[in-house]
């Protein structure tokens, strides 16, 4: 009897120990839900209906016939973007875009190009199989 009140004493402590300590990890998290740039997401959209993604990456992923273009609003800047955009080049058409469309999408890249770099070169494998960016 004595070993069973202990588990059940043990239990309730753990269980409530959670419960504690959840609602102090949730309580402290930011709260950036009505905070995004709607530009940007427009931009998201719009990169999503004309599968910009075949062609093109970001962070390394999607297709390998266009350039990464994480870090492009930063190397390049946006006039440079909307140049592209509203041209096209010999590989990629030009999709005739608004100049909201474009707008959006220059935004998009300029948000993706804040979150960080993507060039794997400056990352280097740690010994414990985690990675570090240089």
């Amino acid at each position: 009897m004595r070993s069973y009140t202990y588990k059940v004493l043990l239990f309730s402590a753990l269980c409530i120990s959670y419960f504690v300590y959840s609602g102090c990890i949730y309580r402290d998290m930011p709260h950036t839900a009505g905070i995004n740039n709607n530009l940007a997401d427009q931009g998201k959209k719009i990169w999503q209906e004309n599968n910009c993604i075949a062609c093109h990456q970001i962070y390394q992923l999607g297709g390998y016939l266009g350039p990464d273009l994480t870090n492009t609003y930063s190397l390049k800047g946006p006039e440079y973007i909307k140049a592209f955009l509203k041209s096209g080049t010999q590989v990629m058409p030009d999709f005739h875009l608004s100049q909201y469309e474009m707008d959006a999408l220059t935004a998009y890249l300029k948000e993706i190009d804040k979150s960080g770099s993507a060039d794997p070169r400056t990352f280097t494998i740690l010994n414990d199989g985690t990675t570090h960016q240089k």
